[in-house]
């Protein structure tokens, strides 16, 4: 008897054993199966989807010597694998005209994966105005703004965000003559857009590239908008000068640029910009942080 307990129990031993190491094989395989079906995460945006962007962007650039040469440019400024992965950016823009234009000062947090933008008034932090990848947007309803708020939501961020802005899907690129200015050689490349890109596919940008350094120097563009060309043409053409260099989290952003009007040359100096307080916020809800405010105003139109 003693000889068939001691018999049952080492049975019972096994089968718990057996039984335990079973549950403890699914939970680790339930586990194993999960990991590999969710995207390997770097923060706000899963590293698998930036790696993939990444890799087609670099692909379609690589296939002409203007593209290339652009790709040397976003790599030499930190890469686009970073600029995606550190987070929202976050940053104060101050376009200061020299004449009696309007100045316009707000503080931006721009989603550059998905192209969307808040904007709080410098002056009065209570006003915000967006674009949440559909609509323009004003809050509080009742609330004046010094800009048509569908042309400029995205157009400080796409100063700010060079040259990794001009790795989007619709750019084409082409080489031009080699120039120097203020005493350094530069490459040029010049980014036009294919029909239907963005409000303005009529716009291009003539990028200055350091033949020392591959940074960016410069960009000389023009603007078709057409809520201010509605029957074509364009503004005459500028060149912005970098003011300076700064290193965010790994990326190498403007520190501001000087606008002159370009005629052959450097023209007269006709606006100022500031770019301060430039951080990247991989902490930020993009569907929340983006989304338009309850009781905002809708702008209508272009």
């Amino acid at each position: 008897m003693a000889i068939y307990l001691r018999f049952v129990c080492s049975l019972c031993t096994e089968n718990i054993a057996q039984q335990l190491m079973k549950n403890t094989l699914i939970v680790l395989l339930i586990i194993l199966s999960f990991s590999c079906q969710q995207p390997d995460e770097t923060g706000w945006i899963p590293q698998s989807w930036i790696a993939e962007r990444v890799a087609d962007s670099e692909t379609r650039m690589q296939q002409s010597a203007a593209g290339s040469r652009l790709l040397d440019a976003i790599n030499a400024h930190g890469g686009m694998e970073k600029w995606f992965a550190n987070g929202a950016l976050w940053f104060h823009f101050d376009y200061q005209p020299l004449d009696d234009k309007t100045r316009r000062n707000s503080y931006q947090l721009v989603d550059q994966w998905s192209a969307r933008s808040v904007h709080e008034l410098a002056t009065n932090r209570e006003v915000r105005y967006g674009w949440d990848g559909r609509d323009a947007w004003v809050f509080p309803d009742t609330a004046e703004l010094p800009v048509n708020p569908r042309f400029w939501s995205m157009t400080p961020f796409y100063f700010v965000g060079l040259p990794f802005v001009l790795a989007d899907e619709g750019t084409q690129y082409e080489q031009l003559e080699p120039q120097q200015l203020n005493g350094r050689n530069y490459d040029l490349v010049k980014v036009t857009y294919t029909s239907g890109t963005g409000d303005a596919p009529d716009d291009f940008y003539i990028i200055y590239i350091d033949q020392q350094t591959s940074k960016m120097g410069a960009l000389r563009y023009i603007v078709t908008y057409p809520g201010f060309f509605p029957n074509g043409g364009h503004s005459p053409e500028k060149i912005m000068i970098l003011k300076g260099l700064q290193e965010v989290d790994g990326i190498w952003l403007a520190t501001g640029y000087d606008t002159h009007w370009w005629k052959d040359g450097v023209g007269e100096h006709i606006t100022t910009i500031d770019v301060k307080d430039v951080q990247f916020k991989p902490s930020v809800d993009r569907e929340e942080a983006f989304a338009k405010p309850a009781g905002a105003r809708l702008h209508e139109g272009l």
